[in-house]
């Protein structure tokens, strides 16, 4: 790598968060240049193929899709955050992947449409998360001590429930000390905390609010109800 590369991002993209955190891992110098989605200028669409962020682009030429661009760093940059060996390597690979998969089931949650939608979406990331339960050994990190790729690869999704928990208790944490004593820790990860810009929680707000979901009419009568006593 010859010089600073640009990370091609969007504010609230959980794909560009990992990217960011595993460049910061390795030390790696980066420009952060943010798009908007909804108006796609004509050089992004020219550098991603799928119209998506993240894409990074290192010395003009562009990397699309985040687990290409985290396994291109991993490739040609130190520390190495995958386990040297290749079955922990792919087990690895799988959690990742599994990663995704619960951004997905949080996606389907704050969009459902009706309270029941709700309830049931919730319960699904409530499952998920008891299957990672299962897989944790005493942490701090995925595999112990040490901070890696599947750290990075969770560390977006957990970030949602920052949020979320505001709203209400959708019954998430019950039973998961794992769970959650990783999420602590990954909070406090400065490469995780720097992943996003301070007004990311405000902006996820304003996000969550637009979606016309069940989500965002609890969050409406939330504010509703805040105004009525204060004028009381």
């Amino acid at each position: 790598m010859s010089g600073p590369m640009i990370l091609v991002s969007h504010a609230l993209c959980p794909y560009v968060q990992r990217a960011a955190i595993v460049l910061t891992e390795k030390g790696l110098p980066f420009e952060r240049r943010d798009i908007d989605l909804a108006n796609k200028p004509s050089w992004f669409l020219a550098v991603s193929p799928l119209g998506k962020t993240p894409v990074l682009l290192v010395d003009d030429t562009a990397i699309f899709e985040s687990a290409v661009i985290c396994e291109y760093l991993e490739d040609t940059a130190t520390p190495r955050l995958h386990p040297h060996d290749a079955l922990q390597r792919a087990q690895h690979r799988a959690w990742m992947e599994f990663g995704s998969a619960l951004l997905n089931a949080i996606g389907a949650f704050y969009n459902a449409p009706d309270e029941a939608t709700l309830q049931a979406r919730a319960a699904d990331v409530r499952a998920r998360l008891g299957q990672v339960e299962a897989e944790l050994g005493d942490g701090p990190y995925f595999s112990g001590h040490a901070f890696s790729m599947v750290d990075a690869a969770f560390a977006p999704a957990f970030r949602y429930f920052d949020t979320f928990d505001q709203i209400g208790d959708f019954g998430f944490w019950k039973g998961l000390p794992k769970v959650q004593r990783w999420r602590e820790a990954l909070a406090v990860r400065p490469s995780v905390i720097a992943a996003v810009s301070p007004a990311y929680a405000d902006r996820l707000l304003v996000f969550l609010r637009a979606r016309s979901s069940a989500l965002s009419r609890r969050m409406d009568a939330a504010v509703a109800a805040a105004t009525t006593t204060a004028a009381a």
